[in-house]
């Protein structure tokens, strides 16, 4: 069950132990989503159950998919045929990564219809370069009510360039592309590990996708998919996140289940603060900033292999905490910024200058504070570790979005912590 209830966290303790960082939501998400593109059944390691994968999977279930757990975060798909081609705006609106369910539609059965996508509330997201690739390759998309509806008459083919780098729009392409007897080029395409990730689930069924990793990407049609079976990547924004709370609460911890090469961005960043990072093996690493001085530090968020915008709120949470000046601006959304006004109920000193925050790091203390999406969310979470006295966060419904269990297993590392008026965690000094 997910609660909903606040969650309260007395500061103060410091974190130790172990923390096993989950499966990826964000690279789940679209390998769930091309499942629907193999009518043979699929089995899928290391999904969260949170609840964006619940959403995805009620969107699917609508569309003819038929799913059952074989075990905490083992999922088969199955979709021997399409009941329907239309994803309905109350499912899609709750949720921006379920856009991608127009490609895996246009290449399974060459129709669909779906809705503006919705998600986070920090500024505008827009999907035109979903569109454009469409169109590119061959697609009619025209737009009624804020309903996209896209079909082909042929297979896809052609190339596009992306005016910028796009995520979900080079898989929604990719998806549209790989049933068919055409070749697609596309360039300027994301190298972001959840692009890899899918990539290679879909080549490990039989797809025929070329450069993956690299900004340029060939999807040569193959007339079907079999079934298979594939593990997804570990989280590294949630990896990033606890990385961040030890920093942030001066602790040691170990941090499992990662790819160091995913962190390179974030640990480097932390490095130069004063914190010391080991990597005890390929998918261990271990922090410890217990002993000197932190230092303020400046960045930029960029697209991967930069430092991701969806660390940035945990990063300004922790840069808060840390005497000096830090400066830090987010190139990717420039209005993510939710958490600042509920930081500053903690006593943050946070300035934003066009878009920019100005932060003066100081102590924080324990206040009422509300999550207004998934990562601001996590960043207050770890403002309350680090903070004197009580907080108590509200909006947990986000938090439930991207940490499997968070409640539970803050408790296996120390953090006191108590939801819906049992305490669940103590002390563990």
């Amino acid at each position: 069950m997910l609660l909903d209830t606040p969650l309260t966290i007395f500061g103060g303790s410091r974190l130790s132990g172990e923390f096993k960082a989950q499966p990826s939501k964000n690279a789940a998400l679209p390998i769930i989503v091309a499942s629907l593109l193999s009518k043979e059944p699929v089995v899928l390691h290391g999904i969260p159950r949170l609840a964006d994968i619940y959403t995805i999977l009620e969107l699917m279930t609508g569309l003819g998919t038929k799913y059952r757990w074989l075990g905490p975060n083992t999922l088969e798909m199955h979709t021997p045929e399409l009941t329907s081609t239309v994803a309905p705006y109350a499912l899609v609106s709750k949720m921006r990564a379920s856009f991608i369910l127009m490609g895996a539609l246009l290449s399974r059965a060459g129709h669909a219809e779906v809705s503006m996508p919705g998600g986070c509330a920090f500024g505008q997201r827009p999907v035109d370069q979903h569109i454009k690739a469409f169109r590119a390759m061959g697609a009619d998309v025209d737009e009624e009510g804020g309903n996209f509806i896209a079909s082909r008459t042929d297979t896809f083919s052609g190339s596009y360039v992306f005016e910028i780098l796009t995520v979900g729009g080079t898989q929604n392409a990719i998806l549209a592309a790989v049933l068919g007897e055409g070749t697609v080029i596309l360039d300027n395409a994301s190298i972001d590990t959840d692009v890899v990730d899918m990539v290679r689930f879909l080549n490990s069924l039989g797809a025929d996708i070329q450069g993956v990793g690299t900004n340029t990407i060939v999807i040569n049609g193959v007339k079907e998919l079999r079934g298979g079976e594939y593990t997804v990547i570990p989280d590294r924004i949630e990896a990033s996140t606890m990385l961040i709370a030890a920093v942030a609460t001066r602790s040691q911890l170990t941090v499992t289940n990662v790819i160091p090469g995913h962190l390179r961005a974030v640990t480097a960043k932390l490095t130069e603060m004063g914190a010391h990072i080991l990597e005890l093996d390929h998918n261990t690493l271990m922090i410890d900033a217990r002993h000197g001085e932190l230092r303020p530090v400046n960045l930029t968020t960029t697209e991967f292999p930069g430092f991701p915008t969806d660390v940035q709120p945990q990063m300004s949470a922790l840069l808060a905490t840390i005497p000096g000046t830090s400066i830090v601006m987010d190139k990717v959304y420039p209005e993510r910024l939710t958490h600042v006004v509920e930081l500053r109920r903690m006593g943050a000193n946070i300035e934003v200058p066009e878009h920019t925050q100005v932060i003066q790091g100081k102590k924080l203390h324990g206040a009422p504070v509300r999550a207004a999406d998934i990562r601001a969310g996590a960043a207050l979470v770890i403002a309350a570790m680090a903070a004197e006295g009580k907080s108590v966060i509200d909006g947990v419904r986000f938090l439930n979005r991207g940490y499997e269990r968070l409640t539970e297993r803050l408790q296996g590392i120390g953090v006191h912590i108590e939801q819906n008026q049992h305490l669940v965690a103590t002390a563990m000094d």
